[in-house]
């Protein structure tokens, strides 16, 4: 039997709890049971993790990674603290089927003034992978439902990252990704080639044809062209011009194939715009959400359409969307997130994203002079470091923390995407420990 942990009053030691930890918790990507002993945070405020036992030195960190790219306001934000404080005390929650509430409607009718029209319907989910489930799932139905059940394959580009469920794992990199190993299992999308990487850098006329050739071929067969906009995340943070995305627009609406953007990374500000789709003046027929919708406080995303696809869905012999997730718009959720959207739109964060992409380029200019780094770049408040090699992730870790920044460098990249409100002597800092962190890893 194993023995019961002690009461309220007897608080477990920095030591018991990393002891548990290794015994019974399995923490992303890793293995079980694990093998490096995380740092156990205690505490959280501003840009600022407040760690129980120090790390090299250091007993705070500043946060280079929005937790996961969420955290957009920082932590323990008072405007957030009391929506979700006012909330918890009406209902934390109740089922969503049957019932609806003023968080989950204020929410949604936010979202559709937000994004770009025509989409005009939300579904509430629990994650972005979930999103992306959904957004499937609408797709393939729309097809169904209009009585052509071949179109139920997906295209993509390589290189892209689209969650950890099945569909989503499905039309991630086939070949460099962290599912290869599912190939064979996973249903077989159709992938394009990687977009030539550089925001800036005119289309390649040659990809141009190569996109819509692909799309063209496969028409009878595709149900919708998922991507994310702009900016590839896991996948490898590489960057591409918006000029693709128009070109996916054209293609898609002259073969009759459905058009998805997953805007779960890049939505709500992160590269300049508000959504990324603004940066190619186009709208997708279905878009994901989640990650910073609210602010980094609960697990919530939602998967937005055009009127036409849930017409469309709506005119099958199943005239219902088959999903509904128990915890589907979670009040306490819905109603962070909206405040969450109200903070941002209440500030001037577009400037503040500005001031933190010019604090990036100046400081990890220097990162291009360190041997072993093949590419440095920026847009928004992103900011990558690629090296010429896989990352020695313990090693880079420790040089970021030593430097007081908790970064999380993955495959040959070390990058940061720090919180809006992260101020100048802070984004230096955080530039400082990506050098350190290259020159190490």
């Amino acid at each position: 039997m194993p023995e019961p942990l002690p009461g309220p009053a007897a608080a477990l030691t920095p030591d018991e709890l990393l002891a548990l930890d290794r015994q019974h918790v399995w923490h992303p990507y890793g293995p079980m049971p694990g093998r490096a002993e995380p740092l156990l945070v205690e505490s959280a405020s501003g840009v600022r993790l407040r760690l129980a036992r120090p790390a090299e030195g250091r007993d705070e960190l500043v946060d280079g990674m929005s937790s996961w790219w969420s955290a957009v306001h920082g932590y323990n934000h008072p405007v957030l603290n009391d929506a979700a404080r006012g909330q918890l005390e009406r209902m934390s929650h109740v089922m969503f089927g049957g019932l609806t509430h003023e968080p989950a409607v204020r929410l949604a009718k936010r979202l559709v003034d937000l994004t770009p029209e025509p989409l005009e319907h939300v579904f509430l989910a629990d994650s972005g992978s979930v999103s992306v489930e959904v957004a499937v799932k609408m797709c393939l139905q729309y097809w169904r439902s209009l009585g052509r059940p071949s179109k139920q394959r997906l295209l993509t580009w390589r290189g892209g990252y689209h969650g950890d469920t099945w569909q989503p794992m499905s039309v991630c990199d086939p070949d460099g990704g962290m599912h290869e190993l599912w190939q064979g299992v996973l249903p077989r999308q159709i992938f394009a080639d990687a977009p030539p990487p550089g925001f800036d850098t005119p289309p390649d006329p040659a990809y141009l044809t190569h996109l819509h050739d692909l799309i063209a071929r496969h028409a009878d067969e595709l149900a919708a062209v998922i991507v994310e906009p702009v900016v590839q995340g896991a996948g490898g943070m590489s960057f591409h011009s918006p000029a693709y995305l128009r070109a996916l627009r054209e293609a898609c609406d002259a073969h009759d194939v459905l058009l998805v953007f997953d805007e779960i990374a890049t939505g709500f500000g992160r590269t300049g715009e508000l959504f990324a789709a603004g940066h190619a003046g186009v709208a997708p027929d279905v878009m994901c959400l989640g990650k910073s919708l609210t602010g980094g406080y609960l697990t919530l995303a939602a998967t937005l359409c055009t009127a036409a696809v849930a017409e469309g869905i709506s005119q099958g012999e199943l005239p219902v969307l088959a999903h509904g997730p128990t915890f589907m718009g979670n009040p306490l959720a819905t109603a962070v997130a909206d405040a969450s959207i109200g903070l941002l739109l209440s500030q001037a964060w577009a400037q503040e994203v500005k001031r933190i992409e010019t604090g990036l380029r100046d400081g990890l200019a220097a990162a291009a002079g360190v041997a072993g780094v093949r590419d440095v770049r920026v847009l928004g408040a992103i900011g990558v470091v690629q090296l010429d090699h896989a990352v020695d992730m313990a090693a880079a870790t420790r040089a970021a923390v030593r430097e007081g920044v908790w970064l999380r460098p993955f495959r040959d990249l070390i990058y940061t995407m720090p919180p809006y409100i992260t101020g100048d002597d802070d984004v230096a800092r955080i530039c400082a420990a990506v050098c350190a962190a290259a020159r190490e890893g």
